[in-house]
């Protein structure tokens, strides 16, 4: 017969055993990943939904300052295009729209004082589907709403890691 402790103690070092790959597997949760420039000048209004998001983005990120002035950041923000847009995607038998397609497009460059381009006019895009009842209009108005709003968030976070990537 073994001892209660005498159990314990086998069963720790089962368990060390087990676990001590698990460290060298290269799993890391994706954090904040520090951007290669110290200030950054967004072209996009700070008032908007997609402006806000971006420097409240950069902000958090720790490692670069938002400036007001272009001619003080190390790198500016173009935004060349940022459009939302709904197309039908299919009718009922009886012409109403049953589905809707929603896009969101962003085209983007990166450029520093000298005008030197860190990141070429690059376009990122997002796009939900969604049903459509006529019969809950209000609802669907608001559901599309939202995921124009997830859409643009998810825009942000492709742009954040292009950010994190970019070299002069």
């Amino acid at each position: 017969m073994t001892s209660p402790s005498r159990r314990r103690l086998v069963l720790a070092l089962g368990v060390a055993a087990v676990a001590a790959p698990l460290p060298g597997c290269g799993f890391q949760l994706r954090g904040p990943r520090p951007l290669p420039f110290s200030s950054i000048y967004l072209g996009v209004s700070a008032h908007s939904d997609l402006g806000a998001t971006l420097r409240r983005r950069i902000v958090a990120n720790g490692s670069t300052a938002v400036v007001d002035d272009a001619a003080r950041a190390d790198v500016r923000l173009e935004i060349l295009q940022s459009a939302p847009e709904r197309e039908i995607l299919t009718l009922t038998g009886a012409g109403k729209v049953r589905e809707y397609e929603l896009r969101h497009v962003m085209r983007f460059r990166l450029v520093d004082r000298a005008g030197n381009e860190w990141i070429a006019p690059t376009t990122i895009s997002a796009k939900r589907e969604y049903n459509f009842d006529d019969s809950q209009v209000l609802a669907k108005e608001q559901e599309e709403a939202l995921l124009f709003r997830d859409m643009q968030a998810d825009l942000v976070e492709q742009l954040m890691r292009r950010l994190a990537a970019a070299n002069p």
